[in-house]
């Protein structure tokens, strides 16, 4: 599989299960997302924008996505708010195809544009790579079955908190999209807190 085979296949929408572990306190937060995909042509108004944001050739790009989410976690506040949408181009490595610069409008740890690394790997997973200004991250996504999708990623923060993040994705009718489901978790201490606020932007692959 290359990467826009990926996209195409994550096209449509999605349920998304996570459980998110903050590693210096050894506790986990439970949490979902409502996520749509739409793969986008190379030609694509918004994928040329989006290499011309960064300076690149849109030439270049072999496509890119659409993603939008909605969701909720555990410990959130009760004017908490995780949703928004992003667009990204595609540029694989002129050497390496199955590798290149994943472009985006928006990061997910911060919302500045920035651009990562990506790589299917042997196993048909695609692996994304990001550095922040005051983080980094790492992600895997995969299809064991054309309507599941699994992912983990982790958060290292240059101040010292650390994240590790579990989600099973399962795409869904638009009808079943709106309805909840219930977790539990345990209370925060105020460090929870802090780590909490120090990731929330990582809610999803945006997604």
């Amino acid at each position: 599989m290359n990467v826009m085979e990926f996209f195409e296949l994550s096209t449509g929408k999605w349920r998304s299960l996570r459980t998110t572990h903050h590693l210096p306190f050894r506790c986990a937060e439970a949490g979902e997302s409502e996520i749509y995909v739409e793969a986008l042509p190379a030609n694509n108004p918004k994928v040329v924008e989006i290499c011309e944001l960064h300076q690149f050739n849109p030439k270049l790009a072999i496509g890119g996505a659409f993603v939008s989410w909605a969701g909720q976690m555990g410990w959130d506040k009760e004017d908490e708010n995780h949703s928004g949408s992003t667009i990204f181009a595609l540029i694989p490595d002129a050497d390496q195809p199955q590798k290149g610069l994943l472009l985006r409008e928006r990061g997910y740890a911060e919302t500045i544009p920035v651009a990562g690394q990506y790589e299917m790997d042997g196993e048909g997973a695609l692996v994304l790579t990001t550095e922040y200004e005051t983080m980094s991250t790492i992600e895997r996504f995969w299809f064991p079955s054309p309507s599941l999708r699994m992912r983990t990623s982790t958060v290292k923060r240059f101040g010292g908190f650390s994240t590790a993040t579990f989600c099973t994705e399962f795409r869904v009718a638009e009808s079943s999209l709106n309805e909840g489901m219930q977790s539990v978790t345990p209370p925060m201490t105020d460090e929870m807190k802090a780590s909490v606020e120090a990731t929330k932007y990582l809610f999803t692959f945006g997604w």
